[in-house]
């Protein structure tokens, strides 16, 4: 038997949470077609030999809605080690649109995830109005990993009821009956599945509360009616859970009803044992037989902040925001002068940047980000405690240190899962039977937030590098990020290695798998920048049997296409 490509005597972690063993890998037409000792011969043959050769991984919330449009590389996560991803997460997407809408989409985007509006309206082609017409114009494109699409329920409101839905007015019988029946159309076409948001924390870039967020329970029944004619798809939800016997109900109402699993983002906030309420109740809805999951991250959520970002630590104080927006040498230049930064230092942010401020806590969490981030930073290394060292006021060290050099520093401010000042609750979250990992928002957030990173910080935190607290296996870790994410959206020829799977690989140098220091690149439509992060230790990813990097560079290859939900 001929192979298209053998991966020779690698560790071999196959996804099932197996321990690993040293054998080849052989790969035929896109799949995987021997493991064991392989002598026969071979187009193309890769040395795994002192290497890691695991499942390609399966990113199951991102937000590349637009840039699947208009780009062929879905990075950051190609940088990652991802093959496959699902997009449309939170309610927020393209499809269904009318013409008329168009900016109404573009705007909620760009406030709900953060990208930029002048790159959606000249990226984005616009040649659909269903969403059975956007996936078959995302079946038309190539790429370097496979990518999915949910339902939106903000796009789907807005498209049955116009303005009523953007302004959450209560949907009447007729605007439920025509959602229930445009979601079995999605999720038949192909859609992975529909996906909803119910936080105030999500709002358009004018201010505007996302259209699904007060959606009544009848609503979303009509929705999960959908979802059960159609025989398939997942659901996606993220809420603030004000409620959470009402809130949790009706989710668990919408599970059942639709005889579909679903996901809940989950994560620790101000509050350290909030999330464990919610966590109880997921426990109790599977022990009645509806399938939710936790969707959790590896470490905290948390937002970069400097020059180069959306916002720095002063933002909002008027002496900064006189000179925000100049070219980026030229505002460099202006804030390097003694009394810009002695007028901007006796100055109050103002409410509008009250939370962030907080969250910094006088630059006792604040950290600064290194070349290679620590992302469990201990306290002694906070910017305030570096400051007191140095017998130096924080915020004037600070703004010497965000300035110093090009101006490119960046500063680490945690928000979620970091109230203790540790990774503990993440521990708990990921090794919990009911979770799965998530909430990496590839693609979003793109001037604050680069946590498309997680995948990579899943395996070297959590396996290797974590010395301040307990480790997870890597068989495990592998398990969770592949056969898991694969399986809570319903991919089944994915997420293991075993024969006749997908052949989606990776093959990891461990010992030097790390996560690189976040950069702002401009290579979005008009120009438009973003935060890029790469890693140090892929070897090669393969996606469908063809090596899609090396090293982590781009070996051209484009294997990857839309999949359509199983």
């Amino acid at each position: 038997m001929a192979f298209d490509l053998v991966i020779r005597a690698g560790s071999v972690i196959d996804g099932t949470g197996a321990p690993a063993v040293t054998a080849d890998v052989g790969i035929q037409d896109g799949k995987i077609t021997e493991i064991g000792r392989i002598t026969s011969r071979t187009r193309h043959t890769v040395n795994a030999d002192g290497a890691l050769v695991t499942p390609g991984f399966v990113d199951i919330h991102t937000h590349y809605d637009g840039q699947a449009t208009w780009a062929e590389r879905m990075s950051p996560s190609s940088n990652h080690g991802v093959t496959t991803v699902v997009m449309g997460n939170c309610g927020v997407g393209f499809a269904p649109v009318r013409t008329d809408d168009h900016n109404l989409l573009v705007e909620l985007m760009e406030g709900v995830e953060e990208i930029p509006g002048a790159a959606m309206h000249e990226g984005l082609p616009w040649t659909w109005e269903s969403f059975p017409q956007y996936l078959d114009f995302l079946a038309t494109r190539k790429f370097d990993m496979d990518v999915g699409a949910q339902l939106p329920h903000a796009a789907l409101r807005v498209y049955v009821m116009g303005m009523r839905g953007a302004n959450r007015e209560p949907a009447t019988e007729q605007d439920i009956m025509a959602m229930s029946r445009l979601v079995t159309e999605a999720m038949q076409a192909g859609a992975i599945g529909f996906s909803s948001s119910r936080t105030l924390n999500h709002r358009s870039s004018k201010g505007a509360p996302t259209p699904s967020l007060t959606a009544e329970r009848a609503e979303l029944l009509g929705i999960a009616q959908g979802m059960k004619a159609a025989g398939c798809g997942v659901l996606e939800m993220i809420s603030d859970f004000n409620d959470l016997d009402e809130e949790f109900g009706n989710l668990e109402a919408m599970a059942a009803m639709s005889g579909r699993p679903m996901t809940v983002s989950l994560a620790q906030g101000l509050s350290p044992n909030g999330w464990r309420r919610i966590l109880d109740r997921i426990e109790q809805a599977n022990a009645r037989g509806t399938v939710i999951r936790g969707q959790v991250a590896p470490r905290a959520i948390g937002v970069l902040v400097g020059l180069p970002n959306t916002t720095s630590p002063f933002t909002t104080r008027p002496s900064f925001m006189e000179v925000a927006r100049l070219p980026f040498a030229e505002k460099l230049e202006a804030l390097r002068d003694p009394m810009r930064k002695a007028k901007i230092l006796a100055e109050e942010p103002s409410a509008g940047f009250a939370r962030l401020y907080r969250l910094m806590a006088e630059g006792w969490k604040l950290w600064p980000v290194g070349d290679y981030p620590d992302y469990e930073p201990q306290p002694e290394d906070s910017m305030a405690s570096r400051a007191e060292r140095e017998g130096k006021d924080v915020w004037s060290f600070v703004y010497d240190t965000m300035i110093e050099g090009d101006g490119k520093a960046m500063f680490y401010v945690p928000f979620a899962n970091y109230a203790e000042g540790n990774l503990d609750c993440c521990y708990d979250m990921l090794t919990h039977e009911h979770t799965v990992p998530g909430l990496g928002d590839g693609g979003a957030h793109v001037g604050t937030i680069c946590d498309a990173s997680f995948v990579t910080t899943l395996l070297a935190h959590w396996g290797r590098d974590r010395r301040r607290g307990q480790l997870i296996d890597l068989p495990t870790l592998v398990k969770r990020q592949t056969h898991d994410t694969s399986r809570a959206v319903m991919l089944m020829d994915r997420g293991i290695l075993a024969n006749g799977m997908r052949a989606d690989l990776n093959i990891i140098d461990f010992s030097n798998l790390r996560v690189g220091r976040p950069e702002m690149v401009r290579d979005l439509p008009a120009g438009g920048a973003r935060l890029q992060q790469r890693a140090d230790g892929y070897v090669a990813t393969v996606c469908k049997g063809e090596i899609t990097y090396q090293n982590g560079v781009a070996t051209g290859a484009l294997p990857g296409r839309l999949v359509r939900g199983q």
